[in-house]
């Protein structure tokens, strides 16, 4: 098993004032060509919007959009006549296919949100758009699936060979993912810090790993954390 640690503070991303962004691979203004993405996955950005700010519309196509919420809420609107607002233990994926707009602001007056926008290759092009949203409370202490290729044990539906599985762990408490031969993993740390087999990751580190293996996930502190099962 090979383990790359992409640390926090190596990532691009900007400060534009109204939004703090973090791009764990290349993105916008940020180009690494060592950091495209790993397997389907195309984009980790780690994102703060000020108080009643946000991304006005804009398109996408031929994406699989996940928006995971830390902190705060962010509020969504798009082409489909989809409104929603979305909370901390939501997952929402939105399948952006052959081209939709949407909108995401904080609709709080007072407090920034905090969240993860990740894009994933679709297995194929020009896919209907679709949407859908659900709250997973119970990802406490343990390894949740909240996305998936068939939608499992209710977890939004991915068009793509992959899974992200969420846990809200406790000091002490540990979870584990093995990495059956074949696949791949991404392990990002969303808060707090664990320990990853005999490495130690903080907030905003992410790990790719090639190889089969165990994982263990041991939390050092208050954390949570997102497993990436890839083909």
């Amino acid at each position: 098993m090979d383990m790359q640690i992409r640390r926090a503070g190596e990532r691009g991303g900007a400060n534009h004032g109204w939004l703090d962004t973090k791009h764990t691979f290349s993105f916008a203004d940020y180009y690494d060509p060592n950091h495209m993405g790993f397997r389907a996955l195309r984009v980790i950005n780690e994102d703060r919007v000020s108080a009643d700010r946000g991304f006005g519309k804009h398109p996408h196509a031929n994406m699989e959009i996940l928006t995971y919420v830390l902190e705060g809420e962010l509020g969504h609107q798009d082409s489909m006549g989809n409104g929603s607002v979305i909370r901390p233990g939501d997952v929402q994926r939105m399948t952006a296919g052959t081209g939709v707009t949407h909108s995401e602001m904080n609709p709080n007056k007072r407090d920034a949100v905090h969240f993860y926008q990740i894009w994933i290759l679709p297995a194929k092009q020009g896919l209907a758009p679709s949407y859908e949203q659900k709250a997973f409370p119970d990802r406490a202490g343990k390894l949740r699936v909240v996305a998936s290729p068939d939608g499992r044990d209710g977890s939004v539906t991915v068009h793509q060979d992959m899974t992200l599985a969420a846990a809200v762990l406790k000091p002490g408490e540990k979870v584990e993912h093995a990495v059956t031969t074949g696949r791949y993993a991404w392990v990002q740390v969303a808060k707090g810090a664990v320990r990853l087999n005999d490495k130690e990751l903080v907030a905003g580190d992410g790990a790719a790993i090639s190889g089969a293996g165990n994982l263990q996930i041991t939390a050092a502190s208050d954390a949570e954390v997102l497993v990436f099962d890839l083909a």
